[in-house]
């Protein structure tokens, strides 16, 4: 049987599992070593290699970034920073017509710039934006479509946790990645906020403006979120400027969001949920972690990643046309899992076959940055797109007089920016490189 066959049953047996409501991290595991067993016949070499891999993969010291940032991000949501960053958002763009909804997004890419995780960001933000667009009569589609998508933003603006992942497992710079996302990030913003004033302008009903604000009330909210512009740009300028690495940029992040959440009236229970949200999500990851790291073994023993690349290589396919195809891939895969799972199971598989091919004469590093990139932005639109949607369900959770079909319905037109935005990136892959160039160490 060649490789590629094997791999794709295991493929198969892994998305069964799933069906029927195995975790992702428990289904790659049995699979991986499911797949050891079949290719090897050895039990004890399995064993041997279930001791290497945890000690290989957990004794990683770039991976303690991982709870740093997660810790960062549990500060941000217990301490109100949410709150402030709603509030100076709103503040200069609430009086415009759907600019309750603008200033949703708005925050949730400040927001996302502290916290990492697209899922926390739509909860935090759901919570301090969906009464005040409410009160001020918002649409329910508008009103849960914008948070939902914005809330995307947590995973595209960094830090991001997938990021850090994909940098481990392509053993590209942290710091560059950072530095590429962020203009794709501040598009994918922009690009919301459009989105929201096409709709108003369509149907003025369904986002009427707020209330103005004095700019005395607009230099306080400014004053107030200030912190947290600065906590960004040091997390991000240390990074890659090189005055710190990942790890300690994360730990002053984690530090200085810890100090902002006490000031701001976090008391010792925000201080324990803080720690135990932290504990519970890294356990989790680490555990997707491992799986992944069984599966892809058992994958690198049946040769599939090699075939696969030497197939792709020899098989007359344009480049652009395969690397299509791996984006589709991903939309489908975003169906049945999410965006940790996707980036650990695929990025052994793809990123072989993305470096052995020519995409407007890059180099290999500009390569690995860029489809990184890339690959994160089709991996956020599985957190809202039908029929899973981890977003859609966080925000219609909350927002329990909505319909879930009126939450799906309004995060189409942002889906359609999604389009856009990954297009663009596609064939302008400057867009990813300029910062990265600009500022090049």
């Amino acid at each position: 049987m060649s490789g590629i066959a094997v791999g794709g049953i295991i493929f198969a047996v892994m998305l069964a599992l799933m069906v029927v409501r195995v975790p992702i991290g428990i289904a790659m595991f049995m699979c991986g070593a499911g797949g050891y067993l079949y290719l090897t016949g050895s039990t004890a070499g399995l064993l041997n290699s279930l001791k290497n891999l945890a000690y290989a993969r957990l004794s990683n010291y770039d991976l303690v970034v991982i709870p740093l940032f997660l810790l960062m991000g549990q500060f941000a949501t217990h301490g109100g920073l949410s709150r402030a960053l709603f509030r100076f958002v709103s503040a200069f763009l609430g009086h415009r017509k759907g600019g309750i909804a603008m200033a949703s997004i708005g925050a949730c890419a400040g927001f996302g710039a502290i916290c990492g995780s697209s899922l926390a960001t739509a909860a935090t933000m759901g919570q301090v934006a969906l009464p005040e667009l409410r009160r001020y009569g918002y649409s329910g589609s508008l009103a849960t479509g914008a948070l939902a998508a914005g809330g995307t933003l947590g995973i595209m603006i960094p830090p991001s946790v997938p990021l850090v992942i994909y940098a481990i497992l392509t053993q590209e710079s942290i710091g560059k990645l950072f530095m590429a996302a962020v203009l794709p990030g501040i598009i994918a913003m922009l690009g919301y906020m459009l989105v929201v004033r096409i709709i108003v302008a369509w149907r003025p009903e369904a986002g009427p403006a707020g209330p103005a604000v004095a700019w005395a009330e607009k230099a306080r909210s400014f004053v107030e979120v200030l912190p947290v512009l600065l906590v960004f740009v040091v997390v991000i300028v240390g990074i890659y400027g090189g005055w710190a690495n990942p790890t300690e940029a994360a730990a002053i992040g984690a530090a200085a969001c810890g100090i902002l959440a006490l000031v701001g009236g976090m008391r010792v229970k925000g201080l324990v949920d803080s720690a135990a949200g932290t504990a519970q999500a890294t356990a989790m990851i680490f555990l997707v972690l491992l799986g992944a790291d069984m599966l892809n073994t058992a994958l690198a023993l049946s040769q599939m990643p090699g075939e696969l690349a030497a197939w792709v290589k020899g098989s007359g396919l344009s480049p652009l046309l395969v690397m299509v195809m791996i984006l589709v891939i991903y939309i489908f895969l975003g169906c049945v899992m999410d965006a940790l799972a996707m980036i650990l199971l695929t990025i052994p598989i793809f990123y072989p076959m993305v470096m052995g091919l020519d995409y407007w004469g890059m180099s290999q590093e500009d390569k690995s940055i860029w489809f990184g990139i890339l690959a994160l932005m089709v991996v956020e639109i599985g957190l809202v797109h039908p029929p899973v949607g981890m977003n859609v369900y966080i925000i219609n959770r909350l927002a329990k007089d909505v319909p879930l079909t009126e939450t799906f319905k309004g995060v189409v037109p942002f889906l359609m920016s999604d389009a856009l935005r990954i297009a663009l990136l596609l064939y302008f892959p400057i867009i990813s490189l300029y910062l990265v160039h600009t500022f090049k160490r």
